[in-house]
This record gives C-alpha cells, structure tokens and sequence, in this order.
C-alpha cells in the first residue's frame, strides 16, 4: 500500500487554505471551456468566503480572494475575473529600503531634539536676540535632567551642555538661568499596606482645654 504524505506532495502556496482547495484550483486548470471555468471558479470563490464569513459580503475582501485563487493556481488560471488580474512581478515587488538615521546625540537623556533646538539658536544668533529662547531651552533640559536623575539639576551643569551642544557659540546667562520657574513636580506613590489597600493619615487631634484639665487631674492622682 502506498502511503501519500504531505512531504511528497507539491508546497501549498496558501497554506491556510488547506490543501482541498489547492486541490480545487488544480481542477479549474483542467476545463477546457472557459465560460464552465470561470462558473466554477466563482464556486471555489464562495467556497473559499465560507472561511470568513463574517468579511464574504464585503468589496475588499472579495477582492482579496480573487487575488488568492490566481495565487494558488501558479498565475496559470484563465477565467472572467471581476477585477484586475495580478502577476507575479506586482507581488514580488520589495519595499524600498528606509535609511536608518546615523545621527550622533550628544546628551542622550536631553533628547535628539533638544540639541536641533541648540543649532537652530546658533544658525539664528547672527540675526536676532536668542537670549529668551536659550531660556526656554535651558528649562526644558532642567525638566528632562530631573527625569534623567531624579535629583534637582545644576545650573552650571545645564550652561555647560548649552555650550558644548552650541560649539561654544552661544552662552547661558547663568543669573537669569537661577530666575527660572521650576517646571518638575516630585512624583510621590500612595503607600499601601499589605492587603493592598491605600493608608491614610489620622487627622491630628487638637487639644482642648478639657484634654488638658483631664490630663492635670491624672497626673495629680499618681
């Protein structure tokens, strides 16, 4: 008895098909009238939208199974299809390769963009005042340092990168730099207890005039 394993057939070209309506496909490439062809291809179509029944009725995916049945036949089946036959040139069409970006950040923790900001000063020192714009850029890097650290930043620290970041080319004015309002706020968690229910602080009791004359008395009688 010869046994017919799956290795020894021919590769499904959609696998999530099954291998019966591979099996179909192959016995549309049998007929030889054209009209019975393409009939029984659009059976093998509704064959097939009983897979997704939910998407069957839709344009797209119509579309989509059409494409599939062409597919499966190698690109050898010829019946009246509803649109466009695809070829096997459309599909082995490759993406065009994106270019990786090579840019070298010199603060990581600051980010890509704070240090475009920084050149984009000095390409603009010539023309114009930049002093404001050196300050909103200096408060920005306190507020990233802050997340960075998870300590207050040092002023010097934040001029000194402005400077390394700039070439040199601009320069902080560390007095209006200690004016800046801080734009950081300490992230405090809820404590919980072991059940995992949120504590909560007693309200102080304040102390009356009768919490005073009771303690007199108690100490009075020891």
């Amino acid at each position: 008895m010869r046994k017919n394993y799956n290795f020894t057939r021919r590769k499904l070209y959609l696998p999530e098909y099954g291998r019966h309506i591979h099996e179909m496909v192959d016995s549309l490439l049998t007929i030889e009238d054209r009209q019975e062809r393409t009939r029984q291809a659009k059976a093998v179509i509704a064959v097939m939208g009983n897979l997704n029944p939910m998407l069957r009725d839709t344009e797209e995916f119509k579309h989509k199974l059409w494409d599939h049945l062409f597919i499966m036949s190698d690109f050898q089946l010829d019946v009246d299809s509803p649109y466009t036959q695809p070829s096997r040139q459309d599909l082995d069409i490759r993406p065009a390769k994106l270019p990786y970006p090579q840019s070298r950040i010199t603060f990581k923790h600051y980010g890509k963009y704070t240090q475009k900001f920084v050149r984009q000063i000095v390409a603009e020192a010539a023309t114009k005042s930049v002093d404001e714009e050196l300050l909103n850029v200096a408060r920005h890097m306190r507020a990233k340092s802050y997340e960075f650290n998870n300590e207050h930043p040092n002023n010097d620290a934040i001029a000194r990168d402005i400077r390394i970041m700039s070439a040199s080319n601009v320069e902080l004015n560390l007095s209006e730099v200690l004016n800046l309002r801080c734009e950081y706020r300490t992230h405090q968690t809820p404590q919980r207890n072991v059940k995992g229910k949120k504590t909560q602080h007693a309200p102080q009791r304040k102390t009356q005039k009768g919490d005073a004359k009771n303690s007199t008395r108690h100490n009075s009688h020891k």
